[in-house]
């Protein structure tokens, strides 16, 4: 076991880490922009607009990843602009890997967002106003601090499913070792390969990981230890 842990290439872990914490950043800043915009708007575009966001959390991952490949493939218009006109090439890169991961995990930023800002008293926000807050005041001084539990319950939930992607990742980035592949993208290809160790070891890694995700998220939304009663 220690030579194979010693000899185990661990890309796939630095690799699944770069990607979930820089798709997290992302997905944080747009899942909260975007709950903003939907609370603003009226019933129907509203309806619409939360059934486009919500979408990818019910889709299969491969079929985000088939559309997203779709899009920024080099055969299709899109990707080839991007590539002739900006040499950015999406497909079977790490930047694809960035790309899958914030689409299947910006669902559960906004749903928090939205869940966490519809929960706050508009009275506080009126007060805000009363008192001559500008609105960016009153939205990083009243809004975000309140919200502020539902958010990180919501920032630490996209992490965890950016961190485990596989569909998605492995139709547009591929498997490329040292460069795609990720823990989840590892695991399957370990194991079609006959690999077991190999796959078995990385699927503690992700067990790990996500069992210390979970205690965050109890921290977060007040139910760590402290609260656990004596039955």
């Amino acid at each position: 076991m220690l030579e194979l842990l010693k000899n185990l290439n661990w890309s796939p872990l630095f690799i699944s880490l770069k990607t979930g914490a820089v798709a997290t950043v992302i997905a944080f800043f747009a899942g909260i922009y975007a709950a903003r915009l939907v609370m603003k708007l009226n019933n129907k575009i509203k309806l619409f607009l939360d059934g486009i966001f919500t979408l990818p959390l019910v889709l299969p991952p491969t079929v985000a990843g088939f559309l997203l490949l779709l899009l920024f493939s080099l055969k299709r218009p899109f990707g080839e602009y991007l590539y002739t006109e900006f040499d950015i090439k999406i497909v079977q890169t790490w930047q694809g890997c960035v790309i899958a991961a914030v689409v299947i995990a910006f669902p559960l930023m906004y749903r928090n967002s939205r869940a966490a800002f519809e929960q706050i008293d508009v009275t506080l926000i009126q007060a805000g106003r009363t008192l001559g807050m500008s609105e960016f005041d009153i939205f990083w001084k009243v809004i975000m601090p309140i919200a502020s539990p539902g958010i990180a319950s919501g920032t630490v939930l996209a992490f965890a499913r950016a961190l485990g992607e596989y569909g998605a990742t492995s139709m547009l980035a591929g498997n490329i070792l040292g460069k795609t592949r990720t823990i989840a993208v590892a695991i399957a290809s370990e194991t079609a390969a006959g690999n077991y160790d190999k796959a078995g070891i990385w699927v503690l890694v992700i067990i790990a990981l996500s069992f210390f995700i979970i205690l965050t998220i109890n921290i977060i939304s007040g139910r760590g230890m402290k609260h656990l009663r004596r039955w």
